[in-house]
This record gives structure tokens, sequence and C-alpha cells, in this order.
């Protein structure tokens, strides 16, 4: 497989042990994650040679990103340095009716900063196949999303496949930019586009035809996004899949979890799973998005089986402490089989 580059903000993950609250809490664990940092880790730990790019604070605790990143497997040499500061995210996780919070501290951080012509594109995209961008990037700044433009504009001149994430954030998109037209703009560009009912609305204003989403609960059907898939293909002809997650939320602990890849002629929807006791649902997208890539490169004509390893790769990511999906290609397919048992490999 040819190189995968990932553009955007790796952070600090601080969280308070277990299940305890901000209030509760004397120490937080630490762990180093963000949207296309995690996709690049799912991808590398898949065997595919993946680059992320962004820009660090040249201090300590930009080196343990740094660090974390390379421990993965992950290329950093196309990684920029300025700025003050590393982003902060505070986790607080959630269980059964009480659910998780996140506290964003990440204003002035390097990459927040980041300006046209920090990064030589050109360069980035030497040998590359394939690029991912997601939401959380152009919600950031008007400088991160003006690179972000720089970058889809360059993958699309090289020929570079250009895939998003639309990942809406409520808490971000405080400086005042036009989300609509500017995700409008950079979605454009993109030959594969992921996203549920939420990041379709909040960002372009397509809602599913016929369906309340606030009374689905743990029943959520596929068939009521074929409209939504309809819709984003009109809004970007460019687009040859538009693929959503499906995720019902029983309790904070309790999830149901399967997808729908539509390529402009058919839906195809993934088998569903009871995530019964999460462990860490931070980055379960992410896990979906790194586990796409990969199937729509391993599987390039067998839309479903990329679809179902996707699915299946994100399941297990729930049971996974940290922002990123540690599980081999060997685990995600002995669940794409059908063997859910967690027995132990002896």
């Amino acid at each position: 497989m040819k190189k995968v580059v990932t553009f955007g903000e790796i952070m600090l993950r601080l969280a308070p042990p277990g299940f305890l609250r901000f209030s509760q809490t004397n120490s937080f664990d630490v762990v180093y994650g963000g949207g296309e940092s995690n996709v690049a880790v799912s991808l590398a730990n898949y065997g595919v040679p993946v680059d992320f790019v962004t820009r660090l604070p040249d201090n300590d605790i930009g080196q343990c990103a740094l660090m974390e990143m390379r421990k993965r497997g992950v290329g950093t040499d196309k990684i920029v340095y300025g700025g003050g500061r590393l982003g902060i995210y505070f986790l607080e996780t959630g269980a059964v009716s009480r659910g998780s919070k996140v506290v964003y501290d990440r204003a002035h951080s390097a990459i927040a900063e980041i300006e046209k012509g920090m990064i030589d594109w050109e360069h980035v995209f030497e040998d590359v196949e394939w690029f991912h961008w997601t939401g959380i990037t152009p919600a950031i700044s008007q400088g991160a999303a003006d690179v972000c433009l720089e970058a889809v504009q360059a993958a699309s001149r090289l020929g570079v496949t250009i895939s998003t994430d639309l990942n809406y954030r409520a808490k971000l998109w405080k400086y005042g930019g036009d989300r609509e037209a500017i995700m409008t703009e950079l979605t454009s560009y993109c030959d594969i586009v992921l996203g549920n009912e939420e990041d379709a609305e909040k960002h372009f204003g397509i809602k599913p035809e016929g369906l309340d989403i606030t009374t689905q609960g743990e029943h959520v059907k596929a068939e009521a996004f074929l409209s939504v898939c309809k819709q984003m293909m009109e809004k970007f002809p460019r687009a040859k899949k538009v693929i959503t997650t499906l995720r019902g939320s029983i309790s904070a602990s309790h999830n149901t979890w399967a997808g729908v890849l539509y390529d402009g002629k058919t839906m195809f929807k993934s088998p569903e799973y009871q995530i019964t006791h999460i462990v860490d649902r931070v980055g379960g997208g992410d896990s979906f998005m790194g586990g796409l890539i990969y199937g729509l490169l391993k599987y390039p004509e067998d839309d479903q089986n990329a679809l179902n390893f996707a699915v299946a790769a994100s399941c297990l990511k729930h049971t996974i402490k940290g922002d990123a999906n540690l599980a081999t290609v060997s685990e995600v397919e002995k669940l794409m089989s059908g063997d859910a048992s967690g027995r132990v490999a002896r």
C-alpha cells in the first residue's frame, strides 16, 4: 500500500482515573490523542505507511506527543514546530445514565496559530495515495481552516484520494468563521465523506427525511439515512462514497453500533453490535475511519467488506482505554467472522 497522510491537532488528554468526577480526583491519567492522530495510529497498527502532519510546540510536552506517535509507528518527519503550547482536553468518563464530559483548553495552541505557507504540501504528498482531514481542524481557528484548504487543494491537484470525517463539535467554532461556507468548500474536494446525522444537519442543514432522530434511542434504522446520503451526494458531486455511523445510546455504558455506506447506487449495511460494557468510547469514530480507510485500500472492489471491517474495528475500540484503537487486523477479522466470545488466546 502507498502512504496515507492525516492532518490535525494532537492534544494532551487529562482524565480522572476510572469513573471519578472532576471534583473527586487528585490526579489525572495522561494520554495523547486527537481525531486525525487517532486515525494515523489505527492505520500504522494495521501495517499501512502513514504520516501525521501537525504543528507542535518545541518543548517537552510537544516532544511527548511526538514520541507517542513514533511509538505507534506513525511517520512524524513532516511535522512543523512553533507556538507556545499543546492543546489540552479534560475527560470525565461517564457510566450508565451519566454521560461523559469534555472540557477543552486549546486556545492559542500551536496548531491554532498555524498560518498558510508553514507546511510544504507538495513535499508532504510525494508518493502519497490518500489524505484525511476532519471537521475538527477548521473549527480550531481561521488559520487552521486556511491551511486545511491549502492541503485539500494540493491533494486534489496531485490526484490524491481525499477523505473527511465531518466531526461537528459544538464547543468549537468560536472564532467567528462561517462554518457552513468553510465546511462546504473543504468537503467539495472529498472523495470519501463520513458523518452522522448531527454532522450533516449542523454543517449543511441536511436532515433524514421523515425521521426524528431524538426519538430513536437504541433503534437506529439504517434505511432512514439513505436520504442523508443522497442529499450529501447531490451537494458534493465529487464524493464517491458517503458513510454514516449508527450509534444507538441505551446508556453511557451500553450502545448499539453499526454503519452504512452508499456508493450512489447501493446502500450497504453492516452487522449491528451490542457494546454492553463500554471501557472508553472517545475515539470511536476515529477508529471507524481508520478501519474504513484500511478496508477501502485492502478491498477496493468490496465496499461491504470494507464497511464491516470499519464497524468491527471501532466496536473493539470501545474496549480499549485511551484515544487510539490498538486492535490488530487479526483481532478485527476474528470479530468480523462472528467470534465475539472474548476468550483467552493461549
